[in-house]
């Protein structure tokens, strides 16, 4: 292994795969921190250029997150990668009390690193960063859609201090003019910052040219921390130091014989659009009411019934999406935690009785409902599949039920993704 990466969601996880991948890097998807072992560490490990261990830390209490991050760290240093990525939502979302900050501290005690950068940077999916602020499109985060987050929502765009309230180490910038001088110049830049005493760095980034430079300046990290973006210049500084070949992206994936099917939690403005193309397309859905679910009037068996009761010539859509005023008004009626929890149960149960139903290609949308879908399922780990859409790649089940899946995040794809995705598949 040259990479470990330690992802805090699972679609986080197949976004950063999918990147390696296409960069020429073997790279499987493991789900929950693996053991070490006690007599041949790293052994659960699968044999890959890069190792990404999906975990569910991106709002459980920081205490677990962290316990979790470092178990992942140890699986992953004993396994022989040399180098470790922190990767969390382009969009840099966490838990009030945050859980960004206090994972990178912890992982930088552990592998004793002086510095590591931060890079939410995903311009293809119209993240970018400039003067330390973070965009999406053409709004900063805080007037984007992601203000009215239902679990982690972004009231400020400033990485600094949104960094800067998470941690007591003292962040500094490389801004704009400073990546396009090149690799050697934001080399300089980390030294001068180091110099100052910034623990951190915020690195501005527009383009994907971007990206690889600053890729190239942090060939000597031992950690990362940002989105999948950053992951895009890695596997050539393991090509130059001859540790790595180039090897050809997959552009198709063999499925198995089965039905299709779509389950959506997200409440993104982007999956709510895919959802609206679907239904006008003519693929049966259904509603899940979260309300429904708590009172027991709906339940997992109703929705798996429902599903595999339908036509097999188009996909079947079971979402929760809702609009942010619906969303929020089932959160005050059952509190934040309990609505998300609800939904998440209702869908891993529904999840494994599609399964023993005889669906075999299963898209999911949303974090945490990929999350809890893959836990439902009892997935081990991903092999790395085609790209749909920028992030989200097809993956295959290598440990667990004999299926394929996509584990999309909710604000990525564009408005024809749930049609077009199953094209892909042989």
């Amino acid at each position: 292994m040259l990479l470990g990466v330690i992802a805090d969601d699972m679609t986080g996880a197949t976004d950063v795969a999918l990147m390696l991948n296409r960069a020429g890097m073997r790279t499987v998807q493991v789900i929950g921190a693996p053991s070490t072992g006690t007599s041949s560490a790293g052994a659960s490990l699968p044999d890959a250029d890069a190792v990404v261990v999906a975990l569910k830390s991106r709002t459980n209490p920081v205490a677990e997150a962290v316990a979790d991050s470092l178990a992942a760290c140890e699986a992953l240093l004993a396994a022989g990668a040399k180098q470790i990525l922190f990767k969390y939502c382009s969009t840099f979302d966490s838990t009030a009390e945050g859980n960004i900050g206090p994972v990178a501290d912890a992982l930088m005690r552990r592998l004793g690193a002086e510095m590591a950068i931060i890079c939410p940077a995903f311009p293809a999916n119209g993240r970018s960063i400039y003067q330390g602020y973070l965009f999406v499109g053409a709004v900063p985060l805080h007037e984007s859609s992601m203000k009215d987050h239902p679990l982690t929502p972004m009231r400020d765009s400033n990485l600094m201090r949104l960094m800067g309230a998470q941690t007591k180490a003292p962040v500094g910038h490389v801004g704009y003019a400073t990546v396009l001088a090149g690799a050697e110049a934001v080399k300089a830049r980390f030294a001068a910052l180091a110099g100052e005493g910034a623990r951190y760095v915020v690195t501005d980034a527009l383009t994907n040219d971007d990206l690889m430079v600053l890729g190239e300046a942090v060939a000597g990290h031992v950690l990362l921390t940002g989105g999948s973006g950053i992951a895009m210049g890695l596997p050539q500084n393991f090509r130059e130091a001859g540790l790595l070949r180039q090897r050809a992206a997959p552009v198709s994936l063999s499925a198995p014989k089965g039905r299709a099917g779509i389950i959506s939690g997200s409440c993104s403005t982007a999956t709510r659009g895919q959802i609206k193309v679907a239904v006008a397309a003519g693929f049966p859905a259904l509603k899940v009411d979260p309300l429904a679910l708590a009172a027991g009037t709906q339940t997992a068996a109703q929705l798996a019934a429902w599903a595999l009761a339908q036509p097999q010539d188009k996909p079947f859509l079971l979402y929760s999406s809702d609009d942010p005023a619906e969303v929020a008004a089932i959160q005050d009626k059952l509190g934040r935690d309990k609505a998300g929890e609800t939904v998440e149960h209702a869908f891993a149960e529904t999840a494994r009785l599609l399964a023993a139903g005889g669906v075999s290609k299963l898209l999911v949308a949303g974090g945490e409902t990929s999350g809890a879908v893959v836990q439902g399922l009892g997935i081990g780990t991903l092999e790395i599949g085609p790209e749909i859409d920028p992030g989200v790649p097809w993956t295959r089940v290598v440990a667990g039920p004999d299926l394929v899946i996509a584990l999309k995040s909710g604000n990525f794809g564009t408005p024809d993704f749930f049609l077009k995705a199953w094209a892909l598949l042989d």
